[in-house]
């Protein structure tokens, strides 16, 4: 056998292992390289390419809550109508970014192409509207009008309209039950604004750019209850927008429904009587002016006396909060905006300030009760008041001889609350106060609520105005400057007027406290505030902050959140005090200045209140008052540049309570045609599939009388009967 040398094969072996080995540092060599290049040459570009890989969230929006009224009925709901919306990420795929798509989708929606392109355009600075400016994986709205024949067509034809959608979407809705528009209580919606969006970020619902968020009324205080949660599908796209993975998906949860104390029927009547005062007004003659009054503007406010639940509240002149839906154009804008049109988007009744007039006086009386007065004691009404060389005179310049508290408010004598007001600035130091200076009436306005805010949980409310002494020196502080460098020695009245003013402004004169006293001078107050006091004085004493929210439910109708009332405070009067202001008021009611008003009224079985009153303003027609309560309810009216207190205010308000307890012209009672005798304790149903069985609201039927009554009209021509 032949021995093969152990060295034979050595030399191919090592040959082999040296190629192996050649071959796998060239590969080393060739992946090093690479690598380099990637990671060093090119690791800028790279990097960057990797951060266009990123994650992009769609944002389908809460259906959003109804608002109720007590009895269940819409007062803003929601409507379907059918949405159709391009999806730009699919058009971006076609060849020519899905141009020939949108000119069918034209042709069909009968719109122009160029509109429909516009509307799929994203927004940059150079970009005029119309154009997109949410997020370009965002669905984008096309138009909310489309018919169902047109959406018939876009679906059966989708080969056609690849990436278009047309879809039943809801959008709100303010229904005005039996014509109650409820504006200034209801507020409206508008888009998001940019700041919102980008606080909203890491919030649980995320905005969209075109969401619509409450920017008055209930709309704003309770938006979020109603909003719900958004759903958010969330999505990595690279930088080309490509969609590379599904990453979260959360589905969009409902909002909750928002229960009012409102009652439709109610407020209907409330929003019907208070324009037919306000015409009715226009028509009548100021001899004061040789001109018809303008009553240019109004509220009322009818309150659950033992809650501060609000029953109904209107502002006139109102609007119809439907133009906000979809956007508003610019000339409706304008329109509700402008001076011309007197401002409709104020609530009057928590924002419109004015002077009082004798609905005030229930505020003097109690001052001057706690500064000792006797209540029953005899106090001069004479025809005019004198302070130095000026008079103050008695409305219609009537004099009652000596009288006591409770019939000065009866008959609204002024000059029983001159004198009392003039000497109590005498016992504080006059024009030189005390130090501590008790200042009962300033002191007890504060105390009744006034010169604050009610607590309303309506947005934007006013605080009104007590003029007491810090604000005199504050306010003379503001304008001392101007007044002086107006003011003149012996100039014209205004000039005159702006030296006083710069060299005393800050003092509080006899003449400030006198006009303070019947509720005229500097002294501003709100409807929703003198409603709140009239009620305090008919529940014995406590101020309830006004509330319209009574409870929120969820959409299914299981989680109920009850709204209960709550108190700031209680009126700074004893039992006695109030039981003597309440038989005043009666009074008032029955043989006083609203007497006229009540004729007929079943007194034995619902007692009514009520005070009147007539403010002067300076350079415009006096504004009417009437502020009213009975067990239940207290309602109050006031017209700008209306006229008397009973005579424009006064018909109104007792047809308001005419219709709530079923009464006729005579005062008969018909439980049957009573809309709301007592108040609404109860809560509506809601079924759990978000349904709920809401009475239907009847349009209001006033009663109107065959012919003027004659015992009115004589009480109308009556001196001092008008306050």
């Amino acid at each position: 056998m032949t021995n093969i040398p152990e060295t034979g094969r050595t030399p191919r072996v090592q040959i082999r292992l040296i190629i192996l080995q050649i071959l796998v540092l060239s590969l080393l060599l060739t992946l090093g390289g690479r690598l380099w290049y990637l990671q060093v040459r090119n690791g800028d570009e790279y990097a960057d390419e990797a951060n266009g890989n990123h994650v992009q969230r769609v944002v389908q929006p809460a259906v959003r809550g109804s608002i109720l009224d007590a009895r269940g009925v819409p007062l803003a709901d929601n409507q379907t109508r059918l949405v159709v919306s391009a999806s730009r990420t699919e058009l971006m795929k076609m060849k020519d970014d899905g141009d020939a798509v949108l000119t069918r989708l034209a042709d069909v929606l009968g719109m122009a192409p160029k509109e429909v392109a516009d509307k799929v355009r994203l927004c940059d600075s150079e970009t005029p509207q119309p154009c997109w400016n949410g997020s370009p994986y965002q669905p984008i709205p096309i138009t909310d009008e489309a018919t169902p024949k047109q959406a018939l067509q876009i679906r059966e034809r989708a080969e056609d309209f690849p990436g278009i959608t047309a879809e039943p979407t809801a959008v709100r809705r303010y229904t005005a039950p039996g014509s109650a528009k409820t504006s200034q209580v209801l507020g409206y919606l508008s888009p998001v604004t940019d700041e919102e969006i980008q606080g909203a970020k890491d919030s649980d619902s995320p905005y969209l750019r075109s969401d619509q968020v409450g920017r008055s009324g209930l709309e704003r205080t309770y938006d979020k209850q109603l909003r719900g949660k958004a759903g958010v599908t969330a999505y990595e796209v690279d930088k080309l927008g490509r969609v590379m993975r599904q990453t979260q998906a959360e589905p969009a949860v409902p909002g909750a429904n928002v229960v009012t104390s409102i009652d439709a029927r109610v407020q209907r009547v409330a929003e019907y009587e208070l324009n037919e005062a306000m015409k009715a007004a226009r028509k009548e003659y100021d001899d004061n002016t040789s001109m018809n009054y303008k009553a240019d503007s109004g509220a009322v406010v009818v309150m659950e006396s033992k809650t501060g639940r609000i029953v109904a509240m209107a502002s006139n002149p109102d609007y119809d909060p439907n133009a906000w839906v979809g956007g508003i154009s610019g000339k409706d804008y304008t329109k509700l905006t402008s001076k011309k049109s007197n401002f409709p988007l104020l609530n009057r009744a928590i924002q419109g300030q004015a002077a009082p007039g004798s609905i005030f006086k229930v505020i003097p009386t109690t001052a001057a009760v706690n500064a000792g007065y006797d209540f029953n004691g005899r106090y001069p009404c004479p025809s005019s008041y004198s302070i130095g060389g000026q008079v103050f005179k008695n409305f219609e310049s009537q004099g009652h001889g000596s009288i006591t508290l409770g019939q000065a408010l009866e008959v609204s004598c002024d000059t029983v609350y001159y004198a009392l007001s003039h000497q109590q600035w005498q016992k504080d130091g006059g024009n030189k106060p005390r130090k501590n200076a008790k200042d009962w009436f300033y002191k007890t306005a504060h105390q009744f609520g006034l010169g604050k805010e009610t607590g309303i949980d309506l947005p934007n409310e006013v605080t009104g105005r007590v003029p007491d002494r810090q604000w005199k020196k504050d306010y003379w502080a503001a304008n001392k400057d101007a007044w002086c460098k107006q003011g003149k020695k012996s100039g014209d009245y205004t000039e005159r007027i702006a030296y006083e003013n710069c060299l005393e402004g800050m003092k509080m004169r006899a003449g400030d406290s006198v006009n303070y006293s019947i509720g005229q001078g500097d002294t501003l107050v709100t409807p929703i505030q003198m409603a709140t006091i009239y009620a305090a004085i008919s529940n014995g004493g406590t101020l309830y902050d006004p509330s319209v929210g009574k409870a929120v439910i969820s959409p299914d109708g299981k989680q109920i959140e009850e709204i209960k009332p709550e108190s700031h405070g209680k009126l700074p009067m004893n039992a006695k005090t109030q039981d003597l202001i309440n038989d005043a008021l009666a009074g008032v009611a029955t043989r006083g200045t609203a007497a006229w008003r009540f004729g007929g009224w079943p007194q034995d079985k619902i007692p009514m209140h009520a005070k009147t009153g007539t403010a002067e303003v300076y350079g415009k027609q006096t504004t009417s008052w009437f502020a009213t309560y009975t067990e239940d309810y207290t309602i109050v009216m006031t017209i700008a540049q209306g006229g008397t207190g009973s005579g424009a205010s006064g018909p109104a308000v007792r047809k308001i309570y005419d219709a709530m307890y079923g009464l006729d012209a005579d005062g008969n009672q018909d439980l049957k045609k009573a809309l709301l005798p007592k108040p609404q304790k109860t809560l509506p149903k809601i079924e759990t599939d978000g349904s709920i069985d809401a009475p239907k609201v009847k349009p209001y039927q006033p009663n109107k009388p065959d012919k003027p009554d004659e015992q009115e009209l004589a009480a109308a021509l009556t001196p001092g009967r008008r306050d």
